[in-house]
């Protein structure tokens, strides 16, 4: 069982900042030895706010995939330190490391994933079931009316257009109330409507169920459902933009070239 650090108000009653959902602390990451070490990430620190949307852009090379692979706990950093709802999962072992992510973050990434011998409902309840965890039915039913697929939940994966697919792994990722979801160019195989209509689930999530919501995208129209972006550049932080729109952000892609 891991340990989670517990913080309270001090005694005057002034109040305490919740801690944020994701923070990196210095955080390097470098494959293989000698002359033919990369660095992917130079000792990049970054928080994230709990019940929040972050996108994070860069060019191709930049880390930004790493980055959210790390911060999902997908990888562990090759020095500096990854929190995650309040768990310092870079010092996990990797059959802790892989249970925390089974139970507290949900994935949403370009495949759905889904598994198709098994119903919505099923695929949607499954991280709990690996965790031998209840189903808490009424979360369930909360879940897939928000994100518009409770009269779809009887059905299996193949019975669903690409947008229904991917709203059902949306469903997955909030079922177990994670510390934070984490999006791979999650709207990347859909057509734009959908594309639209999952990208405002998300921003849903993050406003109305208080989900913390991390994405990794080129997309200058899916960065900006984001409250925040975070640029990356050769495995730096190269500033970032609040309440960002898609001028805005377009605009700093054009010192990439890209």
């Amino acid at each position: 069982m891991t340990s989670q650090t517990q913080h309270f108000a001090p005694a005057s009653g002034t109040y305490a900042p919740p801690q944020p959902a994701v923070q990196l602390e210095n955080i390097v990451k470098t494959y293989g030895e000698g002359s033919g070490t990369v660095t992917a990430l130079a000792g990049v620190s970054l928080q994230i706010p709990t019940a929040s949307f972050t996108a994070i852009m860069g060019p191709s090379g930049s880390g930004k995939s790493t980055l959210m692979h790390l911060a999902a706990g997908l990888d562990v950093p090759t020095s500096g330190s990854v929190t995650l709802g309040g768990t310092d999962i870079s010092r996990l072992r990797e059959r802790q490391l892989t249970r925390f992510r089974r139970d507290h973050v949900g994935f949403v990434f370009q495949s759905y994933n889904l598994l198709p011998q098994l119903t919505i409902a099923q695929n949607i309840t499954l991280p709990l079931l690996l965790g031998q965890h209840p189903v808490d039915t009424a979360w369930f039913d909360h879940v897939v009316r928000a994100v518009g697929i409770a009269d779809l939940v009887g059905r299996r994966p193949q019975q669903l257009s690409g947008g229904q697919q991917q709203r059902a792994a949306i469903a997955r990722a909030l079922v177990t109330r994670p510390a934070a979801v984490f999006g791979d160019e999650p709207t990347g195989a859909l057509d734009s409507r959908s594309a639209r209509q999952v990208l405002a689930l998300l921003r849903q999530a993050a406003t109305d169920l208080q989900q913390t919501v991390v994405m990794v995208t080129h997309d200058p129209i899916a960065a900006s459902y984001a409250d925040r972006v975070v640029f990356l550049s050769d495995g730096r932080l190269a500033g970032s933009i609040d309440s960002p729109d898609i001028a805005s952000i377009t605009a700093h892609m054009a010192q990439w070239g890209e």
